[in-house]
């Protein structure tokens, strides 16, 4: 995962079984009457599923163990999250009727591309560290080629030396990381040509923390089935000082 900042792992049996396990029970989570209107964005294109996944501390689903390749380049952490179930439907994405014409067009034009745990604080939106993330670790749970999650590779040097920079010796939470993050996202766009990443069942996808990433828009030819293209995400989070320090 060094330098481009992201790995796309070969099939591997151990992730191809725990993937079938959590689709049959992310199926279930999914069809919830009020889960799903609790998750629903974008005019009902996109099942945000934050924390759905009622895997076991240990990563588990179904009794069936969270393993893959991923093992030799991240510290695991001793206790698993509930995993995200992001679910993306045909017409991806609507426009919410309280989401602004700029916060939508840039959805469409640059997959509303993000670091993550840096979140919109407050009626103006102010970007703090929240969630300082270790890694991201992506699980497809169904075969699709639709709204693929979108990264900008080696992108985590520059977001990571710009988030540095304006928190130096501060607080990493304490800091307003608005502008300082929004103009080291547009030079990643200048400078870095995005690349679209399609996996299926029994691959794995990990993420640097720093990595800029999005979801493109569902395009006309490309197909999922019934249930939306689904993929499973591990966010484990740990100190705000190990978010912000360099690696290695």
């Amino acid at each position: 995962m060094v330098g481009d900042g992201f790995a796309v792992f070969a099939p591997d049996a151990r992730v191809l079984d725990w993937a079938c396990a959590a689709h049959a029970v992310a199926l279930k989570v999914s069809q919830d009457e009020v889960t799903r209107a609790t998750n629903l964005r974008h005019q009902n294109t996109w099942f945000v599923g934050v924390d759905a996944l009622p895997n076991m501390a240990d990563g588990s689903v179904s009794a069936v163990p969270l393993a893959g390749p991923w093992g030799e380049q991240i510290t695991a952490p001793k206790t698993w999250h509930r995993a995200q179930v992001s679910i993306v439907y045909p017409g991806y994405p609507g426009q919410d009727p309280d989401e602004s014409d700029a916060n939508h067009c840039y959805r469409i034009t640059r997959a509303a591309a993000h670091v993550d745990g840096l979140l919109p604080i407050g009626a103006a939106k102010r970007r703090f560290l929240r969630e300082p993330h270790a890694f991201i670790l992506g699980l497809p749970l169904n075969q699709s080629d639709a709204a693929p999650l979108t990264i900008w590779p080696g992108s985590q040097h520059i977001m990571g030396a710009a988030l540095r920079r304006l928190i130096g010796a501060q607080d990493p939470g304490q800091v307003d990381l608005t502008e300082g993050y929004q103009a080291a996202r547009r030079i990643c766009f200048e400078q870095i040509e995005p690349q679209r990443v399609i996996a299926a069942p029994g691959q794995s996808v990990l993420l640097h923390r720093h990595m800029l990433h999005g979801v493109a828009p569902w395009s006309a030819g490309q197909s999922a089935p019934p249930e939306g293209r689904m993929i499973a995400y591990f966010r484990p989070e740990f100190s705000a000082a190990e978010w912000i320090a360099p690696d290695g």
